[in-house]
């Protein structure tokens, strides 16, 4: 019968030669797998430590990188919505500056048509009146005499008006034109004002007080064909408003010199 407490050819038991050699050999191969194995247990072991650590720092530091981003778009966000608010804002200044800007220039626009209404209404009175002397014989060479003299003096305003338009031509230019210094502007209608105050034609006329009118209100400007006397709308009023003034002051001298001489002809 077998014993199955010493199989053959065992490989821990003795050998059966008596020598032990094949067991010292055995030995030596199992220490040397055992040491492999240890250490590749200790190296996975360290390696997911190290490879859990290179993850956690990932992590912090891709959440820190996306908390800074995330502030720095919500403060971006927050800045373009406070230019954006301000972009508003001056905006509608300036839509309400316009629209102030264009009742006063309407306002003043009804108030000269007005005016001018009522110089031509005067003008025709004072034609008629002219046609109604020249029918009376003698009274029309006298009517004559005095529109000839009167003719010099509207000759002479008409040179002082022109004058006074080539200066609002330049000032009305130098304020359309960004480029130029704000002061040249101001130097322009210094001059203008003391010109006026001077001339004894515009002080006739009141332009010292039409002139300080244009300069607060009249911003119009002709940016798209660069011809000078096309900017301005105010200054242009004002101009043929002076003309007719004119015209009725030289009617109106010659009608009052005609009937100072009709009294000595009686």
């Amino acid at each position: 019968m077998n014993n199955l407490n010493d199989p053959p050819g065992w490989n821990f038991g003795p050998d059966r030669r008596g020598d032990g050699d094949s067991n010292k050999w055995n030995y030596a191969l199992l220490v040397p797998v055992l040491g492999l194995a240890a250490f590749h247990w200790i190296w996975t072991r360290k390696s997911k430590r190290e490879i859990g650590e290179v993850k956690a720092g990932y992590a912090r530091d891709l959440t820190a990188v996306s908390n800074r981003l995330e502030r720095k778009y919500r403060q971006v966000v927050t800045e373009s919505r406070r230019a954006a608010a301000r972009v508003e804002l001056d905006l509608e200044k300036e839509r309400q500056r316009a629209q102030g800007y264009r009742q006063a220039v309407h306002s003043q626009g009804q108030q000269l048509l007005e005016e001018r209404k009522r110089l031509q209404e005067e003008r025709q009175a004072l034609e008629e009146e002219k046609q109604r002397v020249a029918q009376r014989g003698a009274a029309a060479v006298l009517l004559e005499d005095a529109l000839g003299r009167e003719s010099e003096r509207q000759a002479s305003a008409a040179a002082v008006l022109s004058e006074f338009e080539a200066g609002l031509v330049e000032r009305q230019s130098s304020f359309c034109n960004a480029f130029l210094p704000r002061k040249w502007r101001l130097e322009m209608e210094r001059d203008l004002l003391n010109r006026a105050a001077a001339e004894p034609l515009a002080a006739e006329l009141n332009m010292e007080s039409d002139l300080e009118d244009i300069f607060r209100n009249d911003r119009h400007c002709d940016v798209l064909t660069g011809d000078k006397r096309k900017n301005g709308s105010l200054m242009w009023l004002y101009l043929r408003f002076w003309q007719l003034q004119v015209t009725l002051q030289k009617h109106k001298r010659a009608q009052e010199s005609l009937l100072g001489v009709k009294p000595n002809q009686k």
